[in-house]
Order: C-alpha cells, then sequence, then structure tokens
C-alpha cells in the first residue's frame, strides 16, 4: 500500500485507520473526504471570498467537488479555488491534503482508466504522485487542475512503467539518462509551465508510448498535420527552454533523447 494511504490517510479521522483495510486507495480517500466534511464544522472554504458565483457561505469541501464539475463552473473560478486548496494543503496539515485529493478523485479516477493496462497498484502510485505534485506544481497561471493532473498522470505513469514486469515482446524502451524517466521531465516541463498538459500528454503518448501521429489524430478527432504542428511547436519550446537553461543538463538529455529517438511518423496515402 502507498505511502499516501498509510500515513495520510489516517490522520483524517478516527475512523480512517479501519477505513484502509481491504479497501481500495480511491474508496479511502472518498471516505476520508466524508468523514472531514461532516459534523458540526466540515473541512470548507468560504465561497464569499473566493467570488466566481461560488455561493456566498461557507463551502464544504464535499459539496465543492460537485460545484466544480458542473458545467457552469468556468475556468478562472476553478483556478482561484484549486489555487487555496493548493496553499492549504502545503501549509495547514493532513487533513488539507486529503480534502485535496477528494476533490480531485473525478480526475483522479480518469487517469486512473487511462493506466488500466498497467499491472502495478494504480490508485495508490496516482495518489502518491498527486501528493508530490501538489507540493510541486506551481499555482500560478491558467488552468491549475489541468497542470496538476498532468503532473500526476505522468508521474504515475513513469512509476508504473518501471516497475511493470519485462516480457520479451515488450516494445524496446528509450534510453533514460541519469536525470530520470522521460514522463517526470515532461511533468516538469508542464509544471514550469513550457508546455501545456495536452502537450505532454501528446508528446509522452506519440514519443514515448509508440502511438503514431496518425492514430493519435484519429482517436481524438482532429486533422493529422494540427496534431503534428501542435508537437512541433511544443517540442521547439522544449528545445529553446533548453538552450536558456530553464532545464537542467540532465532534464534536457533526457528531453533530447525522448523527442529524438524516433523517427517521424507520417500519413500513409493510397
Amino acid at each position: 500500500m502507498s505511502q499516501f494511504v498509510s500515513s495520510v490517510l489516517p490522520a483524517a479521522g478516527c475512523d480512517a485507520p479501519r477505513l484502509v483495510l481491504g479497501a481500495q486507495p480511491f474508496d479511502v480517500a472518498a471516505n476520508s473526504l466524508r468523514l472531514l466534511t461532516t459534523g458540526p464544522e466540515p473541512l470548507s472554504v468560504d465561497g464569499a471570498v473566493l467570488g466566481g458565483g461560488l455561493p456566498r457561505r461557507r463551502i464544504p469541501l464535499s459539496e465543492l467537488a460537485s460545484i466544480l464539475m458542473h458545467p457552469s463552473c468556468d475556468h478562472a473560478t476553478s483556478d482561484r479555488v484549486w489555487r487555496l486548496l493548493i496553499g492549504r494543503a502545503r501549509t495547514d496539515g493532513p487533513a488539507w491534503v486529503v480534502g485535496a485529493v477528494g476533490v480531485a478523485l473525478p480526475g483522479l479516477r480518469q487517469a486512473a482508466y487511462r493506466l488500466r493496462g498497467f499491472t502495478g497498484d494504480v490508485q495508490a502510485e496516482l495518489l502518491t504522485a498527486f501528493v508530490a505534485a501538489l507540493r510541486g506544481v506551481k499555482p500560478g497561471g491558467a488552468r491549475v487542475v489541468q497542470r496538476l493532473l498532468s503532473a500526476t498522470f505522468t508521474a504515475a505513469r513513469a512509476a508504473l512503467r518501471a516497475a511493470e514486469p519485462v516480457h520479451t515482446n515488450a516494445p524496446v524502451e528509450l534510453p533514460v539518462a541519469t536525470g530520470g524517466h522521460p514522463d517526470f521531465v515532461l511533468a516538469r516541463a508542464v509544471a514550469a509551465g513550457i508546455i501545456t498538459p495536452g502537450e505532454a500528454e501528446l508528446i509522452g503518448a506519440t514519443r514515448l508510448e509508440g502511438v503514431s501521429v496518425v492514430d493519435y489524430a484519429q482517436r481524438a478527432g482532429r486533422g493529422y498535420w494540427a496534431v503534428a504542428k501542435e508537437r512541433s511547436r511544443a517540442e521547439e519550446r522544449l528545445v529553446t527552454a533548453i538552450r536558456a537553461g530553464v532545464l537542467s543538463d540532465e532534464d534536457a538529455q533526457v528531453i533530447a533523447e525522448a523527442t529524438t529517438t524516433l523517427a517521424a511518423d507520417r500519413p500513409h496515402h493510397g
């Protein structure tokens, strides 16, 4: 069981330890959020201070999670909420870490579905990566939760891939430099604002997972050249960041390997 489940979640309340045994990590997180948001003093935020159309009262985090999922909640409001949640998770103890996890569970469940092909403990790895991302992501800028979840996904995917049993018919892995797995480096590039979460996912899928640009474009319902240009522009920004010294030498080496090892793919004609 991950360090997150064994050490952070029991701090959610006196009933939390017995919830851990035999439960899926996401179920533990959901139950812990429930414990934190029931009773006379639920873990909550002040909607009047946050603004953005939120109810002008104290909002329990369980209710806040539903509000953020509603189509009427715009990105600006979501960003304000997540900046607050990240700040509280960093400064106000384990309960707020658990609260942030609970609010993010819809996105984490989606990430778990995307990682379902791995044999490792996907939920535990995602929770561990999310707690690390809470400490590392830059809360400034737009689409905070998207960047947070993207950093979580790429880190968890790297950890799961590293722990995957070796099979004789497994695809050849890209070489990894001493700076770490390319997925981790892409996550750091997202956190630094060099590329977007979507661009990191595109590069990860087409450069690291062997998905062709043609297949990626078809799955996304987009044109080949639009996707190819998006990847090219993102990689150009990575190169610029490397030359400017924004990324460490180790990170630069990993990115260079990840983005140049595979030959460029082209659509088939005829």
